[in-house]
């Protein structure tokens, strides 16, 4: 299950990216920061074993863990990536999202 929602987050004031989101039990918590016609930005929160299911995008999109381990699939390549670590997902390839244990990501998805 996915809980989606966007947050109008305060300019010209510091968030804590971790707090940014919460965890649900069962659920990927989906919270959209920026949402522009050129561009996302998406803070993302998995349980343990929740998933986004393959399928691909129009255009690149960079995802940071910020919190726990995440696995990225891309073209059924698995990347089992940590706190602080990155990767960015290239456009038109299917990919998908496992949480092997519960974590947090960032996307970033800039529009050309």
């Amino acid at each position: 299950m996915i809980k989606y929602k966007f947050m109008e987050f305060e300019k010209s004031t510091i968030h804590d990216l971790k707090q940014a989101v919460k965890y649900s039990d069962h659920s990927t918590v989906s919270t959209m920061i920026i949402k522009k016609q050129t561009g996302n930005i998406t803070l993302f929160a998995f349980d343990t074993g929740q998933s986004l299911s393959e399928h691909s995008a129009p255009f690149d999109a960079f995802v940071t863990i910020t919190e726990g381990r995440g696995r990225i699939i891309i073209n059924q390549t698995n990347y089992d990536l940590s706190q602080g670590e990155f990767i960015i997902m290239p456009a038109n390839i299917p990919h998908a999202v496992q949480a092997v244990e519960k974590f947090k990501m960032m996307l970033v998805m800039i529009k050309e």
